[in-house]
């Protein structure tokens, strides 16, 4: 299967290389007494199996928060992660060449189209989404509002009671309200949309008419809860 880069991206750590030493007793020392295994011995490393010398690759703190967070926001908007650590391939390779030219601060994410989070402190939730805008898996709707010269306030108290009403903006000119609707339910059509509108909203007596929109399609770079996924994954 062709994989789709355009749902790929590609984070940049900077780990830093230890190089430890450990005695390590040999396997016909272990099996004497506890008074034969002499730790304090400067012979490391003489005898086969008594020492060793092992490299090891540290992540800072901060930098795995990043890794942590970007690899969350990633599986929950349906994007895929590739890490690369420089630390580990080196500043001189091609692909790090191709892409980290001017970086001073690690870790760097690379968006799909070439955007760029560099610095702990860019990464957030909002510049993760931001990075990876993605199909929104509930129904949005928007409904413009016009009202009999009636108490905006309490048209506002009321409208705002309902679950599926997630915003309401006061307006100047033809119509008076502008409300976002959003249904969780999966498989929410248009009919069922317009059908809340007419007798939740327009069923107000202060209300005189509305005219509601229902996207085909919508993309969204707001934060989004893992559970508004369909069961389909559509």
């Amino acid at each position: 299967m062709v994989e789709d880069k355009s749902r790929q991206l590609t984070l940049f750590v900077q780990s830093k290389k230890a190089v430890t030493s450990f005695y390590r007793p040999s396997a016909a020392r272990m099996a004497g007494p506890p008074e034969a295994a002499d730790l304090t011995s400067s012979n490391i490393g003489g005898d086969e199996g008594a020492g060793t010398i092992e490299e090891a690759y540290f992540l800072s703190d901060d930098q795995a928060h990043c890794l942590a967070m970007a690899e969350e926001s990633a599986a929950s908007r349906g994007y895929r992660i590739r890490v690369v650590d420089v630390g580990k391939a080196g500043m001189l390779t091609k692909i790090v060449a191709e892409h980290l030219r001017g970086v001073e601060r690690f870790p760097v994410l690379i968006g799909p189209t070439g955007q760029r989070l560099e610095g702990v402190g860019s990464f957030t939730e909002e510049r993760l989404c931001d990075i990876m805008p993605t199909e929104m898996f509930r129904l949005r709707a928007f409904t413009y509002v016009k009202v009999r010269g009636g108490d905006l306030d309490r048209i506002k108290d009321v409208v705002l009671t309902f679950p599926e009403v997630r915003e309401l903006h006061l307006l100047t000119g033809d119509w008076d309200v502008f409300i976002v609707l959003e249904f969780k339910e999966a498989g929410t059509r248009k009919r069922q949309v317009l059908q809340f509108v007419t007798e939740k909203i327009r069923g107000l007596p202060e209300v005189v008419d509305t005219s509601t929109l229902v996207p085909e399609y919508s993309v969204t770079k707001f934060p989004i809860q893992p559970a508004a996924r369909s069961s389909s994954g559509s």
